[in-house]
């Protein structure tokens, strides 16, 4: 099975995907909260990375999705290795720093590991945001291609904040849809995936799509579902699913991230890396290449 692994491929996928992480977090981050036809009356087609919006960003800059991910990737590779304290502790770190934005049940389990010491969260029906899926990209990297090493990661990193069976069923198969398209598999093999989830959690199905693009993770993976799988590129994914609105700098991240694996890095408009901020890129494109290098698949 193992030699099947193309490593050139699957770190271009890579690279692709934690970009496009970052173009969807600072190009939805303008549009968050205002509805699809507040969108369309004042731009048309919302397509360019402006900044502004209600957190007044610069063009380019990126949020709370891009800055978490970002924490796990450090202190995994700090660490030389998986470490919940390490994570917790930047975590701990960023949200003293005055971040732009967070959401609160981050800022919740946060706080209660400051306090407390408390790496999990209890079990809570409410706590079904997305923050735990937007954030998972470098755990699903360095877990590359091992599912159980997947499943520990993504719901370790996810329950210091988000404890609650739907947020993890997503980030389940978040991680495994990325491990998938960072393999090459084709858009109909994840679409049966996908479908996997909704037999066994229906309130996921996003056929026929309600147009929902809140905080709460079933409208978030709908929506990134519903316009990964319409997409012919990952510019029409990417644009389809930012001009919703809502939480729109999360939507645009997890799409950004499965756009990004699916594509690789030929796909990424050129307009959009140029406007990123550039310490944010250089930072993920050496964290890219340390996450991939030290997982199994860069092992073998």
């Amino acid at each position: 099975m193992f030699h099947q692994y193309n490593r050139d491929d699957i770190r271009d996928r890579a690279r692709a995907a934690f970009i496009g992480m970052a173009i969807g977090d600072a190009l939805g981050a303008t549009v968050e909260f205002m509805t699809a036809s507040e969108i369309a009356s004042k731009y048309g087609t919302f397509r360019d990375i402006i900044g502004g919006g209600w957190l007044r960003l610069k063009p380019g800059q990126v949020t709370d999705d891009t800055e978490m991910a970002l924490c796990i990737g450090r202190a995994i590779i700090k660490n030389q290795g998986w470490s919940l304290e390490g994570v917790a502790d930047n975590f701990a770190a960023w949200l003293k720093s005055r971040p732009v934005d967070c959401g609160d049940t981050c800022r919740k389990g946060i706080r209660a590991y400051l306090l407390q010491g408390r790496l999990e969260a209890p079990p809570n029906e409410w706590d079904a945001g997305n923050g735990a899926a937007m954030r998972l990209l470098p755990a699903a990297l360095f877990s590359l291609p091992d599912d159980l090493l997947l499943k520990k990661y993504v719901i370790e990193q996810a329950h210091i904040t988000h404890n609650n069976p739907v947020s993890d069923a997503a980030c389940i198969c978040l991680g495994q849809l990325l491990h998938m398209a960072l393999c090459g598999a084709e858009k109909s093999r994840l679409r049966q995936h996908v479908e996997g989830l909704v037999a066994r959690f229906p309130t996921f199905n996003y056929t026929p799509y309600r147009g929902l693009a809140t905080g709460y993770v079933v409208d978030t993976m709908q929506t990134v579902f519903h316009w990964f799988f319409r997409g012919k590129s990952f510019e029409e994914c990417l644009i389809g699913t930012v001009n919703q609105g809502a939480d729109a700098d999360t939507t645009g991240a997890i799409c950004g991230m499965l756009a990004g694996a699916y594509y690789g890095g030929e796909a990424l408009p050129k307009r959009w890396i140029k406007k990123l901020d550039s310490a944010v890129l250089a930072e993920i494109e050496v964290m890219t290449e340390k996450l991939i290098a030290a997982s199994p698949v860069g092992r073998m």
